[in-house]
């Protein structure tokens, strides 16, 4: 690969693998400073050897490498919130019991049925300053409003360390949270909230006013809800307001992508804006007006979409093409991918870790890899013709290099994503030009009809194509079994069949063969590896017990009569069975003693009935039984007491104190700690 043979690239892979391993290890803060000093001073003394005494060395190289994988820890560090020594993380009483504190609220998220859900930053608790954004979860109530970004609440409350899943397998929101570099939330009633009157007026409070006065102006001229919703989306990036529906349409018709901004919508954006300035004259000092009005516009626009990462990087990206562009350089666009990485990394490691940012840049750098070599395939002569095959080759390169990493997170793979492409670009070009046009009028209160309700209708249709598309459910490839060895060994054999197909030669062919071998050989590995696996879960389901038992590859679940006949869509079980590579053989009632591995297990219902000669390793509390459970104990002698989900919630904590206390038996309420599993 011509790339890698950049010293940039390899330089931004040595500080991207500098941000990924210490995120996972944890190394001591110290240890990481003092690595850093040593490498910096090895890499000085390598560079004046080089320069003076020895003129080829390969110190300076594997110096330069160092000294760059720790550059990337020591961003890592620096940037992460929980290694501040004022970050509320590290105040243990804040866990435990109430305290007064004192947050502003930094932005608004997509509420649940019950909560209205904002981020918010700390900045004392109690009397002591404090720092860290949280999770502020507040119950609806139709006497608060909605609060704004920026508004300054006090809120006697305690925090709550983000939570396991509560099932094997389950998206890990507690592990998304931390990403993102929230630990904790907090829940509130609005009577427990002080709302001061004053608003912390910074970089994030200006750009949500700006768009709330556009939202606000469209709203005055009865834009459709449903259309100013994906208007909304697909142009400043915000998608609180989007019905799940909609957002299922897209994500079904392989389009989810067009509702978060990305270099898609920066392309436009920046198209446009080349032709509002086309009549400016090509001179030195129009040139630099020109790529100041550029730069100018795009970063107000990351602002106003909320600095999301696919924002960030594909804005970051577009300048350094417009200052290539501008200043008549050859923009090498592998160079301009390498420095916007580098760029935002080091202002915000995090962002390796979002999903968007991986899919973006991949997305990206495929298209500039791979399409070239799917557009020589066929070269049409009709310019009709060349634009649809341009879309199709831009799509497939995308969903070649994004298609291993979405099915290793989301487990599916929407067929018709071509279809999808083809029938909307065409479409969302008009859209975007239209949209930021009337998003720029609205922030002034100047919205004409004639430009507000093509928007409007041309919106409407666009939701009428992702829905007639997704309709088609049987194009979606749906509970994709896909772990990280597989996800690896995938793009090593789309890596090597690219690099023959460019210029084919018998070596790379060998690579090509020995990397499909690969692949088999991690599959084959990873299915020996769970056909030695036998283990057997209760789950953690409100007011229902669910239990399977696995054998291999073959699983047997256990439960009521409503649960097996939902079990088909019980999402629960899906993830299970799809993380699992397993299939659901038999599905049985639960009974009232289970085995497994040595283990005799009696499981309670709500008639509390027992056999008293049993001698159970676990009691397996279910559907609050009524029972003395003292004298059970006593007389049954468990090694291991759990309590299900369905049981009463003040159960759990009345029988934990009493089984761990008085009989020093071991308890698990799994409706508090999650999944129990045997194994």
């Amino acid at each position: 690969m011509k790339v890698l043979q950049f010293p940039l690239a390899r330089i931004t892979i040595g500080f991207v693998l500098g941000i990924a391993i210490p995120f996972y290890i944890n190394p001591d803060p110290a240890i990481v400073f003092g690595l850093f000093a040593a490498a910096l001073l090895f890499f000085v003394t390598s560079y004046f050897l080089q320069k003076n005494i020895l003129k080829e060395t390969m110190c300076f190289g594997l110096s330069t490498y160092l000294l760059t994988f720790l550059i990337g820890a020591v961003t890592l560090l620096v940037h992460t919130d929980s290694y501040q020594q004022n970050n509320y993380s590290h105040n243990s009483s804040v866990f435990q019991k109430q305290q007064l504190l004192s947050l502003v609220v930094r932005e608004k998220l997509k509420g649940s049925n019950s909560n209205d859900r904002y981020i918010a930053v700390l900045n004392q608790i109690g009397s002591k300053n404090s720092s860290g954004k949280i999770l502020l979860n507040i119950y609806k109530d139709s006497v608060h409003p909605t609060f704004e970004t920026g508004t300054l609440l006090r809120i006697k409350g305690m925090l709550y360390k983000n939570k396991l899943p509560n099932n094997p397998n389950q998206f890990d929101y507690g592990a998304y949270l931390s990403k993102k570099q929230i630990y904790a939330q907090l829940y509130a009633d609005t009577d427990q909230i002080s709302v001061s009157n004053t608003f912390k007026k910074d970089i994030w409070y200006y750009a949500a006013k700006l768009r709330t006065t556009i939202i606000h102006n469209l709203e005055k001229k009865e834009f459709h809800k449903k259309e100013l919703s994906v208007a909304i989306a697909l142009i400043l990036g915000q998608k609180q307001d989007i019905s799940p529906e909609i957002i299922q349409d897209y994500q079904y018709a392989g389009a989810i992508h067009l509702l978060s901004v990305s270099g898609l919508h920066v392309g436009f954006l920046l198209l446009f804006i080349n032709f509002i300035l086309a009549p400016i004259p090509n001179t030195k000092r129009g040139a630099i007006l020109k790529l100041s009005l550029i730069l100018s516009s795009l970063a107000a626009f990351a602002l106003i979409a909320g600095l999301a990462p696919s924002v960030v990087r594909s804005v970051t990206m577009f300048s350094f093409v417009a200052i290539g562009y501008q200043l008549r350089r050859s923009v090498n666009v592998y160079h301009t991918l390498l420095v916007s990485i580098l760029l935002i990394l080091l202002f915000q490691p995090s962002f390796l870790f979002d999903v968007g940012f991986q899919l973006s840049y991949i997305a990206l750098f495929f298209i500039i890899w791979l399409q070239p070599l799917l557009t020589s395939v066929w070269q049409p002569k009709s310019k009709p013709l060349k634009y649809i095959w341009g879309i199709v080759t831009v799509s497939f390169a995308a969903q070649i290099g994004t298609m291993p990493l979405s099915i290793y997170y989301f487990h599916q793979f929407p067929g018709l994503f071509f279809i999808t492409n083809l029938a909307v670009i065409p479409l969302l070009s008009f859209i975007m030009t239209l949209g930021v046009l009337v998003m720029v009028l609205a922030s002034f209160n100047y919205v004409p009809l004639f430009l507000l309700k093509p928007l409007e209708w041309s919106i409407h249709y666009l939701n009428k194509i992702i829905n007639s598309i997704a309709s088609f459910e049987q194009f979606i490839i749906r509970d994709i079994p896909f772990n990280t060895y597989l996800l690896l060994s995938s793009y090593l054999i789309i890596t090597a069949t690219i690099i023959w197909f460019k210029k084919p030669t018998f070596n790379k062919l060998i690579v090509v063969l020995l990397s499909v071998i690969a692949v088999q050989a991690v599959y084959m590995q990873t299915k020996w590896k769970l056909q030695n696996q036998h283990e057997w879960v209760i789950f953690n389901l409100k007011r229902n017990t669910m239990i399977t038992e696995r054998n291999g590859a073959k699983v047997t679940l256990y439960a009521n009569d409503s649960i097996i006949k939902a079990s088909r869509n019980n999402s629960v079980l899906k993830s299970y069975l799809t993380a699992n590579f397993s299939v659901l053989s038999s599905k049985e009632k639960i009974k009232n003693t289970a085995f497994f591995n040595k283990n005799r297990i009696l499981i309670l219902d709500s008639t509390g009935m027992y056999p008293k000669d049993l001698r159970p390793s676990i009691i397996l509390l279910t559907q609050s039984p009524k029972i003395n459970l003292d004298r059970m104990l006593q007389l049954l002698k468990p090694k291991m007491v759990v309590a299900d989900a369905s049981n009463y919630k003040t159960i759990p904590k009345t029988l934990g104190k009493r089984v761990v206390e008085k009989q020093k038996i071991p308890f698990h309420a799994i409706g508090r700690k999650g999944f129990y599993k045997l194994n």
